[in-house]
């Protein structure tokens, strides 16, 4: 399975009882198990809606990574890219601030980007 992120979410007691209820139950293992399955299940109902956004944008779905050697690349080609990326946008610790700012054009995150504070800084300036 793929690096994992922690969200935190506010429900009323209600709708919280109500799944306490159902993991009692042995439906779920517990109320992670729950809101997972809640999650792919809205996930699935509106896949044909992500797959439209993702062809239309033209996004990236999954886990892209760039490293100094990609980068280098494009700016000795004198080429700018546009990034859209819905999962994890990872660049490498080798990759600093001044070769982004040569390199991108524009980046958009749909999901977390994972890079040192002086590239996500270069990338917030995009």
């Amino acid at each position: 399975m793929a690096e994992s992120e922690k969200i935190t979410i506010n429900m009323n007691v209600v709708d919280l009882g109500k799944v306490d209820l159902l993991v009692d139950q042995g439906f779920y293992s517990n109320r992670t198990d729950f809101i997972r399955t809640a999650i792919r299940s809205q996930l699935e109902t509106h896949s044909d809606e992500v797959k439209d956004i993702v062809i239309r944008k033209s996004y990236v779905v999954g886990v892209i990574r760039y490293g100094r050697k990609e980068l280098e690349k494009l700016r000795d080609s004198s080429t700018k890219i546009d990034v859209k990326v819905a999962g994890l946008l990872l660049f490498a610790d080798d990759v600093d601030a001044e070769l982004v700012k040569q390199t991108l054009a524009s980046v958009q995150v749909r999901g977390v980007l994972k890079a040192n504070a002086e590239v996500k800084l270069a990338i917030e300036k995009l």
